[in-house]
């Protein structure tokens, strides 16, 4: 039997990831994205296969199952730009725990994992199939190494624990959008827009009231402030990429 070293070493340079499809999601960039899939299910968004897989018997029997998993790459995140240990947002930003005890985008490989909600397969279109999805957490064009169904006889675990991370679940932001600037959003996206609000997208160790906070969204950037527990929207510009 080879040794540990060995072992690790001998498969290196054999797995190649090539994308099968990317994400065309309302995030041009990663500030104010979910922490989380799932956590915002207003959200929409769509996965476009890449030419060498536009075959829609790849997506045979795919319209059975209600979620799928998404295994993806943080195309943000410059390459080997990683550490044994994060500070995870939900920890106030100060104290650290291992990387593999998180899901920092700071890994040795940097794959992502979300599981979303399949809503519609569409198996024609000038660029061939693609998938609308609800409850996504990527940016506009990541790439997706790999897409799974969602079994939840065995991917559900109603009663695993959530270590550290339990503690800040539910933690939500009152959002206050004054009546002027409603106009300015479009109707569909403010549920959305609130819902992602809520969740506070500020970096866990910046917490000054006077502080605006600019967030791209659906077209829009959204600027903010926050002071204790209330979120309140001052500005909002049209960035001209409305879909």
């Amino acid at each position: 039997m080879p040794k540990d070293n060995e072992m690790c070493q001998s498969g290196a340079d054999r797995l190649i990831l090539r994308p099968v499809a990317y994400m065309h999601s309302e995030f041009p960039a990663k500030f104010g994205l979910p922490r989380q899939s799932g956590m915002v299910e207003e959200l929409q968004a769509e996965i476009l296969f890449c030419e060498d897989f536009r075959n829609v018997d790849l997506l045979r029997g795919l319209t059975e199952f209600s979620h799928i998993w998404l295994l993806w790459g943080f195309s943000a995140i410059p390459p080997g730009q990683w550490s044994p240990t994060v500070r995870p947002p939900r920890l106030g930003g100060n104290a650290r725990r291992g990387v593999f005890a998180t899901r920092s985008p700071f890994r040795p490989n940097p794959i992502g994992l979300s599981c979303v909600r399949l809503e519609e397969v569409r198996l024609q279109g000038p660029t061939g199939p693609r998938l609308r999805v609800s409850g996504a957490d990527l940016m506009d064009g990541t790439p997706i190494y790999d897409i799974k169904p969602y079994l939840p006889f065995t991917d559900s675990r109603p009663d695993a624990c959530g270590g550290f991370a339990d503690a800040a679940r539910g933690h939500l932001l009152e959002v206050e959008i004054p009546p002027e600037l409603l106009p300015a959003i479009p109707p569909a996206r403010l549920e959305a827009l609130r819902a992602l609000l809520a969740l506070d997208p500020r970096p866990a160790y910046q917490d000054d009231p006077a502080r605006i906070y600019g967030m791209e969204f659906a077209g829009m950037t959204i600027r903010f402030t926050v002071s204790g527990q209330q979120l309140t929207v001052c500005e909002i510009l049209k960035n001209g990429l409305d879909k």
